[in-house]
């Protein structure tokens, strides 16, 4: 796969996919095993509005490089025919972005941004 021939939202599906798995492993290791304790504590890390907080803080802390800020862009400026439910379209927008720098680094096999970019952001969420 050539992730210049690949839309802004396919990334975003990607990354929204690797996103969950990282999110689930770490939940499963600190021990959580019920169903509702890890739909609970996942949605920390995985709604909307935490990935849109992701992504403004690591871009406080000049994270991304330029390459991915112009994909975040492409995931961003993706017009999606659905609206969202649970917050504001810009937020929306904000999140695709970020799964999209997500899905991208899928996609080019950047595990190590990957993993830079959980062990930041687990720094922002309790558990």
């Amino acid at each position: 796969m050539k992730t210049n021939e690949i839309s802004g939202s396919t990334l975003a599906y990607l990354g929204d996919a690797v996103w969950s798995l990282y999110v689930r492993e770490y939940l499963v290791e600190k021990g959580y095993n019920r169903a509702n304790d890890l739909q609970t504590k996942s949605v920390r890390f995985v709604s909307a509005k935490a990935q849109a907080s992701f992504y403004h803080k690591l871009v406080e802390e000049e994270f991304f490089s330029e390459t991915e800020l112009d994909i975040f862009k492409r995931g961003r400026n993706f017009k999606s025919d659905s609206v969202p439910k649970n917050t504001d379209v810009t937020t929306y927008r904000t999140s695709t972005g970020f799964e999209a720098v997500l899905g991208y680094w899928y996609v080019e096999k950047m595990c190590n941004r990957l993993d830079e970019c959980w062990e930041k952001v687990k720094t922002f969420v309790e558990v």
